[in-house]
This record gives C-alpha cells, structure tokens and sequence, in this order.
C-alpha cells in the first residue's frame, strides 16, 4: 500500500489538535461562565450577562466547535430554550389577558409597529427588501429566556413583572408569526418555491401549535397525582420536551412555537406543573448556561469592524425601547396601573438575544437565503442587547419594588 502524502498527515495531525483543544476549552469556558455568574452576585450583575460575556471569549479562542456538528450545537441551544418557553408559557394565564385585553394590546401594537418601522427606515440605511423586512420581523422578538432567568433569579412578582412575561410571549409568537410571513413571501417571489412557501407559512405554523397542543393533551392525561419528589414530574416534562424538539426539528416546525404552545396548554387545562423545579432544576441551569455561551459564541466580530452594522444596531436598540415604553405608557392607565409602571414595564422587554439568533439560524437552516444577511446586520444590536439587556431589565424590575435587594443564589431541587 502506498504510504500516504506528509501534508495527509501533517492535516490529520492538525485536525486531531484542534478537536482535543475544543475538547478541553468548551467545557473549561461553561465551568468559567457558570463561576463568574456566581461571582457575578457580589457586583450585582445578573448571570446572563456573564454568560454572554463568556461566550465572547469563547468565540475569539474557539470560534468553530468543529469536533461537533453545528447542527447538534442548534439543536441543544433549541433545546435549552423549549425549556424556558414552556415554563414561560405555563406562567402565561389567558383568563387575564381576556379579563384586561390592555396588556395584550400594547404588546400588538407595539411588535407591529416595530416590524412596520424598522421595515419602512431600514430603506434609509440602505438594506435591501427581503433583508430589512426579516430583519424587522425578528427584531419584534423579545428574550424570554433572559427575562425569565432574571425574574427567577431576583424573585420578582409584581405588575410590572406579569405584564412583562407575558407580552415577552406574545411577541415572540407574533415574530415567529411575522418571521415565518415574510420567509414564505420571499420562497414565493423570489425563488418561484410555492412548495417552499406553503411549507415555511401555514403549515409550519399550525402545525407546531398543534404538536404542542396535542402533547399538552397526552400528558395532561398522564403526569397527574402526586409524586415523591419534585424530581419526578421535572425529568417526565424535560423528556417531553426533548422528544418535542427533535420531532419539531424533523418535521421543519418551530420547536420554540411548540414549547410555547405546550405550556400554556398545560395552564389552561389546568395541569399543574408546580411540583416542576425551578428552571428545570440542574439540567435546564447547565442548558441554560450553554444556551447564553452559545449565544455570545456566534458574535460576528467582522461585521462589527462596518460602520452600517453600528447605525442599524442603533436603529434596533433605540426603536425597540421608545416602541416599548411608549405604548406601555399609553395604555398603562387603561390596562389599570400608573403610567411609571408602564413605562417600566416597556424598559423589562429591551432584551433581545437568544430567540432572535435562534429564528435566523433556523431560517438559514431552511433555506431562506436573506437570514445570513441580517445576522450579519444585526451583530453589534445583539452584542449589546444580550451584554446589557439583562442589566437593564434587573434595574426595571429593582425601580419597581418587585425584585430582592440581593440576586439569590439558584434555585435548591426543591424549586
């Protein structure tokens, strides 16, 4: 046999140094991210921030994970955030939205103004049609994920607390809604793809509604009576919800639509998730610091050397607060608190991180060609969303009196 070429070798040497080195620096900067985060308390920083700071670095000393397929890495940080929609989705009661419309109504007519806005001016700075209205649809999007650590975290509850969860929910069904609108538009005008289009629209739409709703029903029926420890239902709805994200990943639909839907099909039948720990107890703490390692670890830092990419972030970040704070303040009154709380309420959804990544991953994923282009624009408003945005919804939460003096540390397995 003939030997084979030294540069063959000297790749398959290279090749095996850079997986034991990824080998050994991922796990290292989760332990650094989870450390910090815990010394992040004596600061009074919240955890995510340090955890997306992590993830910074973990993009600059080990940009390309390629040991494991990126599609593996998609589906963990899907699946850290399933578990964070359905716990924000049994949090969610429809009996006061229908009871005080108001709260959903400034949620609407703030994420469609936004989308509106930032579609219309986004022209001005030069983007082209299908990358400004994807961009414009994803940014309508709120960060659950960071808001619920923090709420958790603080131990907040209050007006301005409620009303922030749940128009963060609403508005990231109306983006999912609006991402998957302006995907099957550009399937159908652009690449002449109905078959795309109808795939990317209606069906993907309902039927990740559907899929959750249909496991709410199952397990509804299954998880009930009481259990010897809280463990018990955590690993049974942890389970579910891993099943949910790889059969919704299969099939093309929305695992985070699903997750969402699953939950608050659980709150409206009634199926109590109580005895559930906190944050799904160790697995979702660890998934959780993943997902914002994950998330910090995508910075594009090319993208942040452009000076278009800095005025679309300023675009984003100042419509995404002054939409917010504004029709939160307006209807606040109605919706029956003061307009300060309102307008703090509207300062607790500035985040926007890890939902935002995740549809225009998933986009790209499913063939939308424009998703590239608007990660790359929306680098440096993501950068400072997911580094700040956590700081400023403690601060909103702190000026409302709903939050502890102190972060506390995690939940124990008692939730």
């Amino acid at each position: 046999m003939a030997a084979l070429p030294s540069h063959r070798h000297d790749g398959e040497r290279r090749d095996g140094v850079n997986a034991v080195q990824l080998l050994v620096t991922w796990p290292a900067l989760l332990w650094l991210a989870w450390w910090l985060g815990e010394r992040a308390q004596a600061w009074g920083l919240p955890r995510v921030s340090l955890y997306v700071a992590v993830g910074l670095l973990a993009s600059a000393v080990a940009p390309a994970p390629t040991w494991v397929d990126g599609s593996v890495l998609v589906l963990l940080a899907q699946l850290a955030l399933t578990l964070v929609l359905f716990e924000l989705g049994h949090r969610i009661r429809l009996r006061w939205l229908r009871t005080n419309p108001w709260v959903a109504a400034a949620a609407l007519l703030q994420g469609l103004t936004l989308f509106v806005l930032l579609g219309w001016a986004g022209a001005w700075l030069g983007l082209e049609p299908e990358v400004r209205w994807l961009l414009a649809a994803v940014a309508v999007a709120a960060s659950p994920a960071s808001l619920l650590r923090v709420v958790n975290d603080l131990r907040a509850g209050g007006q301005v607390t409620e009303r922030a969860l749940h128009q963060a929910a609403l508005l990231s069904v109306l983006a999912v809604l609006l991402v998957k609108v302006v995907s099957a538009y550009w399937f159908a005008s652009r690449a002449s793809d109905w078959a795309a289009a109808l795939l990317a629209g209606g069906y993907a739409l309902v039927a990740s509604v559907g899929l959750g709703v249909a496991l709410a029903v199952v397990l509804g029926v299954l998880v009930r009576g009481p259990f010897a420890a809280p463990v018990v239902p955590t690993v049974g709805y942890a389970l579910a919800l891993v099943w949910l994200t790889v059969v919704a990943d299969a099939l093309k639909l929305s695992p985070l639509l699903a997750a969402l839907s699953f939950g608050v099909m659980l709150r409206a039948r009634q199926t109590l998730a109580a005895a559930v720990q906190r944050d799904f107890g160790t697995l979702g703490w660890l998934l959780g610091v993943f997902l914002f390692v994950y998330v910090g670890s995508r910075t594009l830092w090319p993208a942040l050397t452009e000076p278009g990419v800095w005025a679309v972030a300023a675009l984003v970040l100042a419509a995404r607060l002054l939409v917010s704070v504004g029709f939160n303040a307006a209807l606040a009154w109605p919706g029956g608190v003061g307009v300060r709380k309102g307008v703090l309420t509207g300062v607790a959804l500035w985040p926007m991180s890890a939902l935002t990544l995740l549809l225009l991953e998933r986009s790209a994923a499913l063939g939308v060609v424009p998703a590239a282009a608007v990660l790359h624009e929306l680098a440096a408003a993501l950068l400072w969303a997911e580094l700040l945005g956590p700081v400023v919804t403690v601060w909103a939460l702190r000026a409302a009196r709903e939050a502890s003096a102190a972060l506390p540390p995690p939940p124990d397995s008692a939730g």
